[in-house]
């Protein structure tokens, strides 16, 4: 069990659901007991927590179909990096690391039914990015539905995100022509001298749009859609027949409260995939993990530990830093994968 002095649970709770963008004022604060494990249930301790795009929905009224929002007052929910400290579970000792869904607190319990032991990991925290769900979108979205082919082009957005950066580092693996899109001059940096990126171009860049058809002189026959709005505006007209787009967000739209002004662009969007004979698909991670993860696990783990592929992460410290983190995050100013150290461990 924790130390005497550990006694006290601390989380967020979600207090209002957003109307645009999410402000402090949506989230609480509360400190209850910390609760006792039952017979078949472990108590965790939340060391890291990943904060990603997609808990925007969950907050929501209604939720986006592939997960159940999360109810006012309840906690708010995301994946962690956990220690057992106290386990009345057969398959699980204290002490034990662990891939966990404990939420937006420092202590939950949990049947075991959805935690992964990680043994040891140097830095346990990329569990949650690019060995941990971040990845394995990039991974499967990319090679299942992209099918990049070497010498073609393949496009992603929020280049230097947990997603993008993966995306970009295997379609490059597999011998593409790769293009970031990203927001700031030194995240386009990193994407082409870190990640080794082909070209890079800034979205706030007025001149974007011209930007990247230079980048692009033979088309796009692969982009990966994470953000929606302008950006996907500016790549529609130069893909290729054929082309291929794997869909797993839409972040430029999760914070509108009604539909965004300007022309209907859906008569252009369907004409365009028609005539081009364009396969844009969309794709839950969660639907994937039983058959695909840990063969993902592995092919990802080598391809790190040989300098392959290069992970970054965006850590702050502390579970109070949490919400304003999360809106930084819906805003762009993470640089990498957003992780909260929540605990020492």
């Amino acid at each position: 069990m924790p130390a005497d002095h550990d006694t006290v649970n601390r989380r967020y709770t979600l207090a209002a659901h957003p109307r645009g963008l999410p402000a402090p004022q949506d989230f609480r604060l509360e400190t209850t007991p910390v609760p006792t494990p039952a017979d078949g249930q472990v108590l965790l301790r939340t060391l890291y927590l990943s904060l990603d795009p997609y808990m925007r929905n969950l907050m929501a009224e209604v939720g986006p179909g592939y997960a159940d929002p999360v109810p006012l007052g309840a906690p708010m929910v995301g994946g962690t990096v956990s220690r057992v400290v106290a386990s009345r579970h057969p398959k699980f000792a204290a002490g034990e690391l662990v891939l966990a869904n404990a939420g937006w607190q420092d202590y939950a319990l949990s049947d075991g039914a959805d935690l992964l032991p990680l043994g040891d990991m140097a830095q346990p925290s990329l569990a949650l990015g690019g060995l941990g769900m971040p990845g394995f979108t990039a991974h499967v979205g990319l090679l299942d539905i992209g099918q990049p082919r070497p010498g073609e082009t393949v496009v992603v957005a929020a280049a230097t995100g947990a997603v993008g950066a993966v995306v970009g580092q295997i379609a490059k693996l597999k011998g593409a022509r790769v293009v970031g899109i990203v927001g700031g001059a030194d995240k386009r940096r990193y994407a082409v001298e870190e990640l080794g990126f082909d070209a890079c171009i800034d979205r706030r860049d007025p001149q974007f749009a011209q930007q990247l058809a230079a980048a692009c002189p033979a088309g796009i026959d692969v982009y990966f859609e994470n953000v929606g709005g302008a950006v996907f505006d500016a790549v529609l007209p130069r893909l290729n027949v054929g082309a291929r787009v794997p869909v797993c967000g839409f972040i430029a739209h999760y914070n509108e409260a009604a539909a965004p002004a300007g022309p209907d662009r859906l008569p252009q969007l369907v004409a365009t995939l028609l005539q081009k004979r364009i396969r844009m698909q969309g794709f839950i991670i969660l639907d994937h993990y039983g058959e695909r993860f840990e063969a993902f696990r592995r092919e990802m783990g080598e391809w790190v530990a040989a300098g392959r592929v290069k992970l970054r992460e965006d850590r702050v410290d502390g579970l109070e830093q949490a919400p304003e983190a999360f809106i930084g995050l819906l805003q762009g100013r993470n640089f990498g994968k957003l992780v909260v150290r929540v605990a020492q461990d």
